[in-house]
């Protein structure tokens, strides 16, 4: 199967970015609808892989300041995992921040990914918080 990888362009494609988003890291802990978006998402780079009808993964990157960017809300449908798109994308978020001189990568990776985070080079930090109350977080880092 192949994917492409593309940018959220028109209503249609932000909803079903975001919906991917909420099935994956919202649904399971019973979360409402909205809870996966936040109040600045128009100042922020998104990324969407696809396949021939759906969306498969996706991710965003946003700019804490002239030299820091900050990956939040990563996520691969689970019938899609281990076949690179995590990697498709985060090289995409990557991407958009070399092309804003950025020259730090920071983000807070759910436990059972933090081995994904640190092959792309990324340094766990420690701990950062408690999701849900059951979804422990690690800092994470790399420069670029």
């Amino acid at each position: 199967m192949s994917y492409i990888l593309k940018q959220p362009e028109n209503d249609k494609e932000f909803e079903q970015y975001f919906d991917l988003r909420w099935r994956i890291l919202r649904a399971p802990w019973n979360q409402p609808r909205g809870s996966e978006v936040d109040s600045i998402e128009d100042e922020c780079f998104h990324i969407m892989a696809c396949d021939d009808d759906n969306v498969v993964g996706v991710g965003r990157i946003q700019f804490n300041s002239a030299s820091e960017a900050q990956i939040r809300y990563m996520a691969v449908a689970p019938e899609h995992e281990s076949k690179g798109i995590g990697k498709q994308i985060i090289t995409a978020l990557e991407q958009a921040a070399i092309e804003k001189k950025i020259t730090t990568i920071v983000l807070d990776a759910r436990e059972p990914v933090v081995g994904f985070y640190e092959k792309l080079g990324y340094v766990t930090k420690g701990k950062s918080y408690l999701l849900f109350d059951s979804i422990q977080h690690y800092t994470m880092r790399k420069t670029l």
